[in-house]
């Protein structure tokens, strides 16, 4: 049985009407096989928005923060009309965390970013290394899902993951995301007049498009992700039954 779809197939139908119909019945409409549509629904493919977030103590300066986290509520707010989640990994001390498993939930993204905690050393690699873990679970999960990893970071990476050199560790950490073809956005928030240039680097290893946190507020952060995000919409389509 197809799901017939009545009003294109009326559509498809009235141009021949004239044609079609009899002296015995001038006011019936004749449907014709080749009139007939059928439903056709698209699914929607879900985005994934995973901030891997700095929180050690050079970043903990309320300024550098307000802007992600207006980023990530506002994508949230959208979030409950389509298939999209948004998720958080922070990174400080001598660890990264998850602290946002990835969720369409307005209430429980609040409740976790009035809590983030700051401060401590940066441990980048972990970081990024836990954000490209999560992502692939996701996958893993859900294949229709497309990811779009978002760093925030001043850059200045100084724990490592295994032993080597930090930063050395931050950039592989990088180039293994990069391989993988995961979108990647990186906001700089670095501020001083003597600057690392980290990210820059970090940012090309991962493939992804460079962003200055000074030059930005929440809103051009959240239009910067959309612009990055499938698109693709939940859609009906009509097709001719053959």
């Amino acid at each position: 049985m197809h799901d017939l779809a009545f009003d294109a197939t009326l559509r498809a139908a009235a141009p021949f009407q004239h044609l079609r119909r009899t002296k015995l019945a001038p006011q019936a409409i004749v449907i014709e096989k080749s009139d007939l549509r059928e439903k056709v629904r698209e699914s929607k493919i879900g985005n994934l928005i995973l901030f891997v977030v700095d929180a050690s103590g050079s970043m903990a300066t309320e300024e550098r923060m307000v802007a992600t986290k207006g980023a990530i509520l506002s994508l949230l707010l959208d979030a409950y009309q389509r298939r999209d989640h948004v998720g958080m990994v922070i990174f400080r001390k001598e660890r990264a965390e998850l602290v946002l498993p990835p969720t369409s939930s307005v209430e429980l993204a609040q409740k976790c970013l009035s809590e983030l905690p700051t401060g401590g050393r940066t441990p980048m690699a972990h970081g990024l290394t836990l954000g490209l873990e999560t992502i692939q679970d996701c996958i893993t999960r859900d294949k229709e899902t497309v990811p779009l990893l978002i760093l925030v970071s001043d850059g200045r990476a100084n724990v490592s993951l295994s032993g080597g050199d930090p930063v050395e560790e931050a950039k592989m950490a990088a180039r293994a995301i990069g391989l993988t073809g995961i979108k990647t956005i990186v906001i700089d928030s670095e501020q001083d007049f003597i600057t690392f240039g980290l990210l820059k680097q970090i940012c090309t290893e991962m493939k992804g498009r460079y962003m200055q946190l000074k030059e930005l507020s929440a809103a051009p952060i959240a239009s910067a992700v959309r612009n990055n995000l499938n698109s693709k919409s939940m859609s009906l389509v009509m097709r001719e039954v053959n």
